[in-house]
């Protein structure tokens, strides 16, 4: 990623396709003052490089996913591998290493509470090293935003 400049208008396509990924080539072209071709070549390096993806983002209630948590982990011996055989559980959207209370946080997006406790019991306690878990049941969405810009 060292190689790729963050340069005034990378931030500018990058915040545009914040607020509106499906943008196309030639309205970030118009709006940035670039061709549509070298709008798509930067957009194209920022992909490939790693420095940003456009994605569709979903309500997960919307799809059949009733249950969502915020696990925090607690584990001995290496945090990256933990973490690693942590993210490779297809419902794990969200794994962090962090410093406090916990060594890693879990987000999962599970259909109903037996999805939840199957894979809290079969799945995240199964990983060896992880020594305990809390998990927190989301209830309602206050806020969820990909538009904090790259200041």
């Amino acid at each position: 990623m060292t190689d790729l400049a963050l340069d005034d208008v990378n931030k500018q396509i990058i915040e545009h396709l914040q607020r509106d990924g499906r943008m196309s080539y030639a309205g970030l072209a118009k709006i940035i003052g670039l061709s549509e071709a070298a709008v798509r070549q930067r957009v194209q390096r920022l992909l490939d490089g790693g420095m940003m993806q456009i994605v569709a983002v979903t309500d997960p209630l919307m799809l059949g996913f009733a249950r969502q948590a915020m696990v925090g982990v607690k584990c001995v011996g290496d945090m990256r591998a933990v973490a690693e055989q942590l993210a490779a559980i297809p419902e794990v959207d969200y794994v962090v290493i962090c410093a406090g209370g916990y060594d890693l946080l879990v987000e999962l997006v599970c259909t109903d509470d037996e999805h939840l406790l199957s894979l809290l019991n079969e799945a995240i306690r199964a990983v060896p090293g992880v020594t305990g878990t809390e998990t927190f049941m989301y209830l309602k969405l206050a806020k969820q935003t990909y538009a904090w810009g790259t200041r």
